[in-house]
């Protein structure tokens, strides 16, 4: 009698934890990206991240007068910085700022100066503010063109005179890379 009373408590607990393990998948929730597995790739950990690129890059650009996004990586978390987008804007007045989005909150959680010589060996200010189509626009066509995946990931190149938006854009079994001309048209298609 011990031993089935034993028995059906092991059960008890063995089912109890794997309806536990199993409840997120079944209710559709996934762990915030703070708190996903370290061995994920960073776009299957920017797939959990409960704010998406579009918003992190308002945020990023509304802490200034008329800046524009001109770099966005996304960044697990490590033991120093929750898991967050790096959003680098450039303003106006040729001032370049980095801003740390956290991916759970949407909230700045640090800023810093950039040095802008590096960036702009290549391109010039007047660019970005003079692209028909910004970042954040470009992010929404790339998503489009991607089938519905998150974007993660977006950089600014130079293409002759102008700006062109390489996006990285997390699927359901991978990451694909869209690039959008200024004009905010697909370009390699």
């Amino acid at each position: 009698m011990l031993t089935r009373l034993a028995t059906a408590a092991g059960l008890l607990a063995l089912s109890t934890g794997l309806a536990l393990a199993q409840a997120p998948a079944a209710t559709g929730t996934t762990p915030p990206a703070s708190q996903a597995s370290s061995d994920m790739k960073e776009w299957q950990v920017a797939k959990t991240a409960k704010v998406g690129l579009a918003q992190a890059l308002a945020t990023a650009e509304s802490q200034g007068d008329k800046g524009r996004a001109i770099d966005a990586d996304f960044e697990k978390a490590d033991g120093k910085n929750p898991a967050h987008y790096s959003i680098k804007v450039v303003y106006p007045d040729g001032k370049l700022v980095e801003y740390g989005i956290n991916a759970d909150t949407g909230e700045v959680y640090k800023n810093e100066n950039q040095p802008i010589e590096r960036y702009f060996t290549r391109l010039k200010t007047a660019d970005f503010q003079n692209a028909k189509t910004s970042l954040k626009d470009a992010l929404a066509i790339a998503e489009q063109k991607a089938g519905g995946g998150k974007a993660y990931e977006a950089e600014v190149e130079r293409d002759g005179n102008s700006v062109q938006y390489e996006i990285s854009v997390a699927l359901n079994d991978r990451s694909q890379e869209v690039k959008v001309g200024p004009d905010g048209k697909v370009v390699g298609d």
